[in-house]
């Protein structure tokens, strides 16, 4: 059978296999032994559908830990070559598929339900019939749509004992439609790529169509639910798997704060790490073999929960914008404590552009995390008509923001429906506002003329302000990235609030 390898693919086996480049990945297991190279083969999933795969595996006696890497979503099982070369010369079984529906795994794309995750039992079971696996230590790992379906199967298959998680979902309705927003650029993509690598079920057509249409949303909601990890926290709570989760503060498809409220609610062995980038732009360079941090976390984590090590830490690391990494024992010592920003009355006109906005997907949050400089825009520039803008004193000795910020309006609105974006900035004394996070929120069914209690929790960040700048908070009604329940010519007023800024 022809291999159809998508250009990531080729990248990696390439430099895997002209280079030989090894990716860093750390541990007390780096020394290499002899591998049987990675077979390329069709594995049966739970219904008998073909998934396509590969296998690498010690020539030593076994048996051996194993690690089962799921590809992400339109890319196929090369995409971990670089990384399963070596892991297998450290001693692990490493089986890597591509999930049914996908290039050439035959079937649907199902995103992720029950049968995704019942395929990945299938394939455990087939690698521990079929190599020198050690049935006790089995773990599971994946980037994207690996990432969460690896959560899922651990929840779901008590046999797996640990979890790496890259760019994971936890709550796919909240990906999807968060704070009543429809996330349409992030859908819209998925459902492209999807159509262009694969074979979307009538499902998956369904969802994206009401998604587009704004028809049917509980329907979305129940269907995304089904998908979530988070929905299933009891049963991972129950088979206690060691779960390492890493992610972007800018992730344009997976916003980070469902992941911290995930990991806040496990109790298992877990690590969370946060960084600047966007979706799967972290761990990207690990793929191509290269020196990678997440990566080598990763190798640490299994080292320690499949292997016997004791080189993986638990916690929370957090890489600021700009650099520098913490590490904190949990969530709670992030911060240290907050800041509070009282929000005057103002008055803002609905349905309207303006300068301030979260970027350009991929580009703006990547480009922040290679450059260390986020974007920005001038203050000034912003309309007030259409946009409140509120700013804070100026810091004399600077801030580290490290958390959630939340902000509370109170806002009476002139129509029944209406979307609000907020974003927070660093502005320095020429008016250079540096963006800093953001959310947004849409109110339904509102009585207009009646006050709306709305609270915002932007999206986490660590973000170091420097002494002499101040904090402002931008509220718009309109950004690229969301479909917006506004209602153009309509009002939102602005009786008062405030904006609190969790600090180190």
């Amino acid at each position: 059978m022809t291999r159809r390898i998508t250009m990531l693919s080729l990248v990696t086996a390439l430099i895997c296999a002209l280079l030989g480049l090894g990716p860093a990945v750390g541990g007390a297991f780096a020394a290499s032994v002899g591998t049987t190279g990675p077979t390329f083969l069709n594995i049966p999933g739970a219904d008998g559908t073909p998934l396509s795969a590969n296998v690498d595996q010690p020539t030593t006696p076994g048996p051996h830990p194993v690690i089962v890497f799921i590809s992400s979503w339109s890319l196929n099982d090369v995409e971990y070559i670089a990384q399963e070369t070596a892991l297998a010369g450290r001693g692990y079984v490493v089986v890597s598929y591509t999930p049914e529906g996908f290039l050439d795994s035959g079937g649907q794309i199902h995103v992720a339900s029950p049968q995704d995750v019942a395929d990945t039992s299938a394939v455990i079971d087939w690698t521990l019939a079929n190599t020198s696996a050690d049935p006790n230590r089995i773990g599971v790992a994946g980037v994207s749509y690996g990432a969460g379906l690896s959560l899922l199967a651990a929840a779901h298959d008590p046999r797996i004992k640990a979890v790496a998680a890259m760019s994971a979902w936890t709550d796919l309705t909240y990906s999807l439609y968060g704070n009543q927003t429809r996330h349409l650029l992030a859908g819209d993509l998925l459902g492209f790529l999807g159509q262009l690598t694969g074979r979307p079920d009538a499902q998956l057509t369904q969802v994206l169509s009401d998604l587009n249409s704004n028809t049917d949303i509980p329907w979305i909601e129940s269907w995304a639910a089904a998908r979530s990890p988070a929905t299933y926290l009891s049963q991972l709570e129950a088979n206690h798997p060691a779960v390492y989760i890493a992610n972007a503060f800018g992730d344009s498809f997976f916003a980070p704060d469902q992941i911290v409220s995930f990991f806040n609610q496990y109790t298992g062995p877990k690590r969370l790490d946060l960084a600047p980038g966007d979706h799967a732009t972290v761990e990207l360079t690990g793929l191509a073999g290269l020196p990678n941090t997440v990566w080598s976390n990763v190798g640490n984590w299994f080292d320690t929960y499949l292997n016997g090590a004791s080189t993986a830490t638990t916690g929370v690391d957090l890489t600021a914008v700009g650099g520098g990494q913490r590490h904190f024992a949990d969530w709670a010592a992030t911060s240290s404590s907050t800041q509070t920003l009282n929000l005057s009355a103002t008055r803002i006109s609905s349905g309207y552009y303006t300068v301030a906005n979260a970027g350009v997907p991929f580009l703006t949050n990547g480009l922040t995390q290679i450059t260390g400089s986020p974007s920005s825009i001038w203050l000034p520039l912003v309309d007030r008509s259409d946009a409140a803008v509120w700013q804070g004193p100026t810091l004399s000795s600077g801030e580290s923001i490290q958390g959630i910020p939340q902000a509370h309006v109170t806002v009476t609105p002139s129509a029944s429906s209406g979307t609000l974006v907020a974003y927070l900035y660093d502005v320095n004394w020429l008016g250079e506002a540096s963006f800093v996070t953001h959310v947004p929120y849409t109110y339904l069914n509102a009585t207009p003329g009646v006050p709306l209690n709305i609270s915002m929790d932007l999206n986490a960040i660590d973000y170091n302000v420097p002494a002499g700048d101040h904090l402002a908070l931008v509220v718009g009604t309109k950004d690229l990235l969301y479909a917006d329940a506004d209602q153009t010519g309509s009002t939102d007023a602005f009786s008062g609030g405030t904006l609190t800024v969790p600090v180190g």
